[in-house]
């Protein structure tokens, strides 16, 4: 089925171009933040146009990396991108990204404020080229603020957000398992560029656009956990409660479910197909409040009732009474989710230098202009002949592209 959707996906991609076909982004973000965002325009049909230091994207030597250059990070966060090599501490370097300043809609980076404006792309210079542009600016903190030239990372700012101290539990601090501020910003990212792109389109108005981690990775973990510090005099704690108790799988006789009957109907439903009815008389459960006045009472004997169980018995429970519950998957196993392989999801294509790679799709489908997989990430500098020729540039030092990385426009 997956394959027959994949063909489907593509042919439509094929036929009609994605949302932002016919816009140009300029892209001088590296590592996550910055191209998880551009992916996301560049698979909406976006022209993005990554540009690199000579030394390239720092991102190019992350993960699993069989070929210099090439890792899987870079893979997976790279798709639907031009990479043009341009040496900004030179002034041809910088003319060229002029010259390309002038064919954009968007302007992108990741850069701190000081050292954007010293190599004379800040704002004001870029907006002076073209009045009109959207200029992205995703940075570590917010620039009216007293960290705004402090260096930013996501180990640094989980810490900030309250995300390590969240993730504590009675335990070392542990950051997150991903890289979960970047990420996350990057989707704010994505998100607000396209904001801007609709007022231009409306209004004919370009705009500054600051997305700063902190502010975004504060405001993603506050949103529940505000709690009682949402209203002024109020003696309630901080957080949300649910959550803090540091919520488990339950364990069955041969592994663990995770499972969240939600409402004090599923409960009911719950405990009485379980043989204990007896439960529902003593908690009451005909609101939400009984609910959450005995959720750690409710919780433990649930991790009773489902030691008792094997998996499969308490998945078709809850199946059978329409309650939230799954198996867990490991980081090997997700691609075998029944769902995620009925979908396609995670597919094979053939790399032009790269051989046969795993890349995941988009996940976000459009019905008439359709998200697509148009270009493999690219080499170092592979489309540099070929973008600035749009322009009417030779390469800058008369270089073409290095030995290895590909054919111009390939």
């Amino acid at each position: 089925m997956h394959h027959e959707q994949a063909k489907i996906d593509d042919h439509a991609a094929q036929v009609k171009p994605g949302p932002l076909s016919g816009i140009r982004v300029l892209d001088l973000s590296g590592v996550l933040l910055g191209p998880v965002a551009t992916q996301i325009l560049g698979d909406y049909g976006a022209d993005v146009i990554k540009i690199e230091s000579p030394e390239g994207d720092v991102m190019r030597g992350n993960g699993v990396v069989p070929r210099p250059g090439m890792g899987s990070i870079f893979l997976a966060a790279n798709r639907n991108k031009r990479s043009v090599v341009l040496d900004l501490k030179t002034g041809e370097g910088r003319a060229a990204l002029r010259k390309l300043v002038e064919t954009a809609d968007v302007f992108l980076h990741n850069i701190r404020i000081e050292a954007i404006e010293r190599l004379g792309f800040g704002y004001e210079a870029v907006a002076a080229i073209k009045p009109d542009i959207v200029y992205c600016a995703a940075i570590g903190y917010g620039q009216d603020g007293p960290h705004r030239a402090k260096p930013a990372f996501d180990d640094i700012i989980q810490g900030a957000c309250g995300l390590v101290d969240l993730n504590a539990c009675g335990q070392g601090p542990p950051y997150m398992r991903t890289a979960i501020a970047d990420k996350v910003t990057g989707l704010v990212l994505a998100n607000a560029v396209m904001a801007a792109l609709a007022c231009l389109a409306r209004t004919g108005t370009g705009q500054y656009v600051e997305v700063p981690m902190l502010e975004t990775m504060a405001a993603f973990v506050m949103t529940e956990h505000l709690g009682g510090l949402t209203f002024h005099g109020s003696t309630e704690p901080v957080g949300y409660a649910r959550l803090l108790e540091g919520r488990s799988p339950v364990p069955t006789r041969d592994g663990w479910v995770c499972i969240l009957p939600y409402t004090p109907e599923h409960w009911r439903r719950l405990l009485e197909a379980c043989g204990r009815a007896e439960l529902v008389a003593r908690y009451g459960l005909a609101t939400r409040a009984d609910q959450m006045a005995h959720r750690k009472a409710l919780n433990g004997h649930l991790e009773e009732i489902s030691k008792q169980m094997t998996t499969a018995e308490l998945l078709a429970i809850c199946e059978s009474l329409d309650i939230a519950a799954g198996e867990i998957f490991s980081l090997e196993s997700v691609l075998d989710h029944p769902h995620l392989a009925a979908v396609g999801l995670f597919r094979d294509t053939e790399h032009p230098t790269e051989g046969r790679i795993r890349e995941i799709r988009p996940p976000v489908r459009f019905s008439v202009t359709p998200a697509s997989l148009r270009r493999p990430a690219p080499v170092l500098g592979q489309h540099t002949a070929e973008v600035l020729a749009e322009v009417g540039l030779a390469i800058p030092g008369g270089r073409g592209n290095e030995p290895g990385q590909g054919r111009p426009g390939e």
